[in-house]
């Protein structure tokens, strides 16, 4: 079977993979840089830059209580960005070294399909290519949001793109956004020496995650001198001498804030325009319209990823690949999306995964919660990293697990404990009596389990 992908993000390359191990012959087409943005101006290149910042804070506030000599401890950021650029790298030939060990055929370009079983690829070069298939997966991804704001033209109002791709640090810099992507960049840039404004249209920072937990966000993000509007709205850009000015209007009054460069991180919406959906009558709307094994409307066609419109995150475009590829090849594939965790790579960091406290109530759920501080953990205290929460939310009658959100070190890794509980239906009783390692963080989840119908055993009364 000869299976047409279009984008080599981290949907489209696990999905020829897949599509290859079983059997099938697989040509992709990308138009810019495999592993898409997640491994080029993503995930990767964000998570270098956050663990080199990461590694300078603890041993610039913590060294002398660590035992650890020596500073003041400083940043090279040339240095750092020939670290981000190797690490890409290394992973890109990594995804590239795949798809050949695969014998995917891939091929540099646009592709736009004509018919259900043909497409049109336009090369690097200018000329075109004519593929016939007998199924496809579209996985074109995603691109920044932008608004019409009035100067928003301006050279120095950046996209997550080219705030990566700096020379040198900023003064200032206000970032319109407090989702996901602002608060990592406010988290990195203020923990360097720049002084950070946010601006945030809802009424607080990552509005879809538990208030518990970001809360401990809200307060280290303030605690480095990170200025946060909520509820507020950026009106315009203006030329400055210091860079730009901002106009924002405020629920109490319109402010001006001066700063050297402005990163645009309002989100971002699905690529779906010049791939050929108005020929197969395909209407994309917020996103490409699927089924649960990833199907649209049009026989043999698929879409995962960001193209979608779903979360847009490089674990779910992989899990969606994984499950066009396995279904369009004949095989008995299902997803379950309430496994999802949702990651911020800040400090502290923040995970869920499940259902928030508020949605538990909206649905009118009888729940009960389990918290455990980490400065009651001991691998916390050895870390020097003691601010933080777990929470778990269970269903008061079958005890089975709703979610779990946390605050701390290793967030991002923990919060995997809570997406096999979800996934295995798992009652707060079994997490319990799984014995956990001593000492480590994910002692802390044990013990918050025990907070869910009693008491956790190492917290007072």
């Amino acid at each position: 079977m000869k299976i047409l992908v279009l984008g080599g993000g981290p949907g489209g390359y696990v999905a020829a993979i897949r599509s290859a191990q079983l059997g099938a012959e697989v040509t992709l087409v990308e138009k810019r840089y495999l592993g898409g943005t997640c491994l080029n101006v993503g995930c990767i290149p964000t998570k270098v830059l956050l663990n080199t910042t990461d590694l300078l804070t603890t041993l610039s506030k913590q060294g002398d209580s660590l035992g650890i000599l020596g500073g003041p401890f400083g940043l090279d950021w040339q240095k750092l960005q020939s670290r981000k650029r190797e690490v890409v790298d290394t992973l890109v030939g990594g995804v590239a070294s795949l798809l050949d060990n695969n014998q995917i055929t891939v091929i540099r370009g646009s592709g736009e399909l004509l018919t259900p079983n043909t497409a049109k690829v336009t090369l690097e070069d200018g000329q075109t290519l004519d593929i016939a298939f007998d199924k496809a997966i579209i996985a074109t991804g995603s691109e920044s949001s932008t608004f019409p704001i009035p100067g928003i033209d301006h050279e120095a109002v950046l996209t997550s793109d080219g705030i990566l791709a700096l020379e040198t640090l900023p003064k200032s810099l206000c970032i319109v956004g407090g989702g996901v992507i602002g608060v990592e960049f406010a988290s990195l840039f203020s923990r360097l020496g720049v002084q950070v404004t946010i601006v945030e249209m809802l009424p607080r920072i990552v509005d879809q995650m538990e208030e518990e937990v970001v809360a401990y966000l809200d307060a280290t993000l303030q605690e480095d001198g990170v200025t946060i509007h909520t509820r507020s709205k950026v009106e315009g850009f203006k030329p400055s001498a210091r860079g730009l000015e901002i106009t924002v209007t405020t629920p109490e009054e319109t402010l001006t804030i001066e700063a050297e460069k402005v990163l645009l991180a309002m989100g971002r919406r699905p690529v779906t325009r010049g791939i050929g959906l108005e020929a197969l009558g395909i209407t994309a709307g917020k996103g490409i319209p699927t089924n649960a094994v990833m199907q649209t409307k049009v026989s043999g066609i698929y879409a995962v990823g960001d193209c979608t419109g779903g979360a847009m995150l490089a674990h779910v475009a992989s899990a969606h690949g994984l499950i066009a590829a396995e279904h369009l090849m004949g095989q008995v594939s299902k997803m379950d999306l309430k496994t999802t965790p949702y990651c911020i790579y800040t400090h502290p960091e923040i995970a869920s995964v499940g259902m928030t406290e508020k949605q538990v109530k909206a649905k009118g759920i009888d729940y009960e919660t389990g918290k455990f501080p980490l400065m009651g953990n001991g691998k916390a205290l050895i870390l020097g990293e003691t601010e933080g929460l777990i929470k778990w939310i269970a269903d008061r009658h079958t005890r089975e697990i709703l979610g779990l959100h946390i605050a701390g070190p290793k967030a991002t890794e923990l919060i995997m404990e809570g997406a096999l509980a979800l996934r295995l239906e798992a009652t707060a009783d079994e997490l319990i009596t799984t014995i956990h390692a001593h000492p480590t963080l994910g002692e802390s989840l044990m013990e918050g389990a025990h907070g869910i119908f009693h008491h956790p055993i190492h917290l007072p009364k």
